[in-house]
């Protein structure tokens, strides 16, 4: 199989590639060249955001299998890729969000749930669910729905994550000491591993699949128990976990999924929306979601051998509570 990544050096891209390089594919990337192409990848240089930035691509004359493109910002850059490819290749995967759907879709909604409206792919950046949308909109214009393939990831995690939220669980952890873990211990969560993810997408083209996927890991499959044991186990059990009442972390003002990653409290339409899909039809199609104590593990070693510190993207807001703030939500969770 030949793939090209949009992309291809940076989590989700760089799980691709270094999937599909595993299974002997022929891949070639088209990055902006800021950070290498893993080894035996071709590399292509292009600022999707800048005039010719295809120019690369479209000089090469190549033609591939599979495109795989992970772009979330302005659509118009997943249509002119779209329209420059369609005749070069057989399908294109579109790495989405399940933030396309209109909030707030109910526990348990599938493929079919309503969508945000106001999105096209013809759209410079606006915000995040209208800018997945749009560009699930280019993807389906370049390729129609018999050749697109809309992976609605949810919360993805695991090595090379560059947005912050499993890192600095870890980093908490391993500072050890009284650690605020948000209750409760046993709520499921939903998120897929970025290595998992490229395994179905790649599997997905060889099956030759079409149309929307809800792409993270069975209800349950993880809690914020599993997690934050295994984050506190690999780290080296210097960490206390405090399991606190939601009301508490609430009261006091902190923003859940922003200062306490992946954690949103239950019964809420966050939790809902971002840990209570329907994925029956990606696990029908070949997902296979490997343990979160492998994640967590796997994302530490990466971790310490890039020098404990995570990279991070700029178009993305840090993640973390305060010190102070987390001890001062401990303290009144002491006394409630």
């Amino acid at each position: 199989m030949r793939l090209l990544t949009l992309g291809g050096t940076e989590f989700v891209g760089r799980a691709v590639v270094e999937a599909a390089l595993g299974r002997g594919w022929d891949v070639t990337v088209l990055n902006r060249g800021r950070h290498p192409a893993p080894p035996g990848a071709r590399a292509l240089t292009g600022d999707r955001t800048a005039p010719g930035g295809l120019t690369a691509l479209a000089e090469t004359g190549g033609e591939w299998d599979v495109v795989v493109d992970t772009w979330s910002a302005a659509p118009r850059a997943v249509r002119d890729a779209a329209r420059l490819l369609r005749d070069r290749a057989r399908r294109y995967v579109y790495v989405s969000s399940c933030s396309v759907y209109a909030w707030a879709p109910p526990a348990g909604y599938g493929e079919d749930a309503p969508l945000v409206e106001g999105a096209s792919a013809d759209a410079e950046q606006t915000d995040y669910a209208r800018d997945k949308r749009g560009g699930e909109l280019a993807a389906l214009e370049g390729f129609g729905a018999d050749r697109s393939v809309l992976v609605r990831a949810g919360l993805i995690l695991g090595p090379y994550e560059n947005v912050g939220r499993l890192p600095w669980w870890l980093t908490r952890t391993a500072r050890g000491g009284p650690v605020l873990a948000p209750g409760p211990r046993d709520l499921p969560l939903q998120y897929v591993d970025a290595r998992d993810l490229a395994e179905w997408m790649l599997g997905a083209a060889e099956q030759g699949l079409s149309g929307p996927y809800n792409l993270m890991s069975p209800q349950g499959h993880a809690t914020m128990g599993t997690l934050l044991d295994a984050c506190a186990r690999v780290t080296g059990g210097a960490a206390e976990l405090r399991w606190t009442d939601p009301g508490v972390i609430l009261e006091a003002g902190v923003e859940p999924w922003v200062q306490l990653p992946v954690w949103v409290p239950p019964g809420s339409d966050m939790h809902d929306a971002l840990h209570a899909s329907d994925v029956s039809r990606a696990l029908a199609t070949g997902l296979r979601c490997r343990p979160v104590e492998e994640t967590v593990a796997d994302t530490w070693n990466w971790l310490r051998a890039i020098g404990g510190v995570a990279p991070q993207r700029a178009d993305r807001t840090r993640k973390g509570l305060d010190p102070e703030l987390e001890a001062k939500v401990l303290a009144a969770g002491a006394g409630s």
